[in-house]
């Protein structure tokens, strides 16, 4: 299995967004993940997220799953919002150019989303060891394209990457995402999460 095509998706979409790195993974939420989580490894104190009420379910989850707090804010959030300082959950955003410099931001792939693929999601960075790293992260710890017993695995790894069968159809979908214009969500394409019995 040749992990080419999904280097050459993550290179395209991170043209597309003005992001200098890109790293593929199986889907927008574990890219938020795998960002808090690269914030904790890196020394950073994260307690808590701070959540809209309004989105997406799998967001607020996280909390439970990292051991953190979870605060959840009123925000009439367009495009992105902010979980934590330099942590961005961007499902929904497609607009050329639109990387906040110095974040980590997840965008989605998922079938409801302008680059429809079913699945997957990426992270756009502006650092190449923290996109070295990440890509570690998201592939079990491990290099693509190298066979994992003939590395020493010094990262701890989750099984969270893009397959190249998910970054070729993006591939093939790329160019009419870019030029046809988009869905604008708003806030209220989502309940309000507080109101749902599994928050209370």
């Amino acid at each position: 299995m040749s992990f080419n095509s999904i280097t050459e998706f993550e290179n395209k979409i991170a043209q597309f967004f003005g992001a200098p790195y890109a790293v593929a993974v199986d889907c927008c939420t574990h890219g938020v993940e795998l960002s808090i989580r690269y914030k904790m490894k890196s020394g950073i104190h994260v307690p808590k997220i701070y959540v809209p009420k309004r989105t997406y379910i799998s967001i607020p989850f996280l909390a439970n799953k990292l051991n953190i707090d979870l605060e959840w804010k009123d925000e009439e959030w367009e495009d992105c919002y902010y979980l934590f300082p330099g942590v961005i959950d961007a499902a929904v955003l497609w607009k050329k150019d639109s990387y906040i410099p110095g974040t980590l931001m997840s965008v989605s792939f998922q079938y409801r989303k302008h680059l429809s693929l079913g699945r997957g999601g990426i992270i756009l960075c502006d650092d190449k060891e923290t996109a070295l790293e990440l890509k570690k992260m998201s592939y079990d710890g491990r290099l693509p394209d190298i066979a994992w017993r003939d590395q020493d695995i010094k990262t701890m790894g989750y099984h969270y990457y893009m397959t190249p069968e998910t970054a070729e159809l993006g591939l093939s979908k790329l160019e009419s995402a870019i030029n046809t214009t988009p869905v604008k969500w708003t806030v209220m394409d989502w309940p309000d999460l507080t109101e749902m019995s599994v928050f209370k």
